[in-house]
């Protein structure tokens, strides 16, 4: 029995596919800030290009800040939401059960559905098993991302005894960052979503790969060559939307101390925010720069702000708030008052995987406040450098190092240009060749 019950979808969508005699349809689906932000370029183009594709929202992000704001901004009206709700198990079976409704339905009409999901989120991950069950097979925009994490041991000043080498030298270790050798894989954080990108993998028609490192990860675990393409990162085309309407922003007008250089910190992976050493370290740093009179953004999310609570640091936090160099913000909605912003910081603290993107294309030196990187191709090319939450002190002189550095702020562009016309590009002429979803003896002839 169809769960359409649970689902809001948009009035005459069976209709309008009943009538619609084209058989592919490109399914875009969105759930949290960023798939929206990197997949609203594709939706668009494919929209441009006149197929008929289709959006669909999980509901994993409902509120205005982290979704409707960003509807909005890039003109989305969903086809669908799924409306998922309650624990990380409960929404992955939601999405599965629902999603699968959806594309049965789709499937009954003769529609040859073509999920396009982005990155290591739990959408991917779920959806793309919701149409592998019926033998569709998914475009993962942003595949092929795996954690690397430093060989810290390797070090000429060991992480763990960093109070006791107080000489710690950041062009050293970001030398050091800069050398393939000095990694390994294997590492599943960031958690859940090491584990999303890896399961989403085989359930994929087309892998949209954004560097040549993420096509090597996918070669190495035995995915088909021919359907590995590098493409660049969809976040470039959203950021150049959101650039060419910055004049337009009025974030300045509400944080005018933005204008005269900042550092941001976001900090909400779970492996950080359920951890009271590594919380309190990044804290405590941020804490210490506010100290010493370094203007200081700090954007809260859900996690961040369970944290605060949860290990005692709210009237830290509001002896802070006091000090007129210190900002404390929800995330914002639009994306254009983001990078408005980003273009006036000197350095980016963060334990996001998009800021890593964002900041490389910006000219922004990147701090990752974790213990590996996804997107470990920023911090080979040196535009990007690991802080370890493990030791206050130690956080402060990355940061300090890596603010304003100018080989940082020079690294080009990794990330490429028009990406998503090159993906619509790749997948219609994959489509006049081949299905997504081969069995052996099609793709053997």
């Amino acid at each position: 029995m169809p769960h359409f019950q649970d689902i809001t979808l948009r009035p005459g969508l069976w209709e309008d596919l009943k009538k619609d005699k084209r058989a592919h349809v490109h399914l875009v689906m969105i759930a949290t800030k960023p798939d929206i932000i990197k997949q609203a370029p594709i939706y668009l183009e494919l929209k441009r290009r006149g197929e008929l594709a289709l959006l669909g929202h999980t509901g994993q992000h409902y509120d205005f800040n982290l979704s409707g704001g960003l509807e909005k901004e890039f003109g989305l009206s969903p086809d669908f939401n799924l409306n998922i709700s309650g624990a990380l198990h409960e929404k992955v079976g939601q999405i599965i059960i629902r999603l699968g409704d959806i594309l049965g339905e789709m499937k009954a009409l003769g529609k040859i559905v073509i999920p396009y999901v982005h990155g290591d989120t739990t959408t991917a991950m779920a959806a793309s098993n919701a149409a592998y069950c019926h033998q569709f097979a998914s475009v993962h925009v942003e595949a092929g991302i795996r954690t690397l994490t430093p060989k810290f041991g390797n070090f000429q000043f060991p992480i763990s005894n960093f109070q006791k080498n107080a000489a710690f030298d950041f062009e050293e270790w970001r030398t050091f960052l800069m050398k393939r050798e000095n990694w390994e894989r294997g590492s599943i954080e960031p958690y859940p979503e090491q584990f999303n990108t890896r399961t989403t993998e085989p359930a994929t028609g087309f892998y949209c790969a954004p560097v040549e490192l993420d096509r090597e990860f996918l070669l190495d675990e035995g995915f088909r060559p021919d359907r590995i393409k590098v493409v660049g990162n969809s976040v470039y085309d959203a950021m150049q939307m959101a650039l060419a309407n910055a004049q337009q922003s009025t974030v300045f007008k509400t944080y005018p101390l933005l204008k005269e250089g900042f550092i941001r910190f976001c900090i909400h992976r779970r492996e950080n925010c359920v951890d009271k050493k590594r919380f309190t370290a990044i804290f405590e740093a941020m804490e210490t720069l506010v100290n010493r009179g370094e203007n200081v953004l700090l954007i809260s999310l859900f996690q961040t702000k369970a944290a605060v609570e949860q290990f005692g640091l709210g009237k830290r936090l509001e002896t802070m708030r006091e000090q007129q160099n210190f900002i404390y913000s929800d995330v914002w909605p639009y994306y254009t008052d983001v990078i408005a912003a980003m273009q006036k910081a000197t350095v980016c603290a963060t334990d996001s995987g998009s800021m890593q993107e964002e900041m490389n294309i910006l000219g922004v030196p990147c701090v990752t406040l974790r213990f590996g990187s996804d997107r470990s191709e920023t911090i080979l090319a040196g535009a990007n450098v690991i802080a370890p939450p493990v030791d206050s002190a130690l956080i402060v002189k990355i940061i300090e190092g890596a603010k304003n550095h100018a080989g940082m702020k020079k690294v080009p562009n990794l990330y490429g240009e028009n990406v998503s016309q090159k993906i619509v590009d790749e997948v219609l002429a994959l489509l006049k060749k081949e299905p997504l979803f081969c069995f052996e003896q099609e793709r053997n002839g």
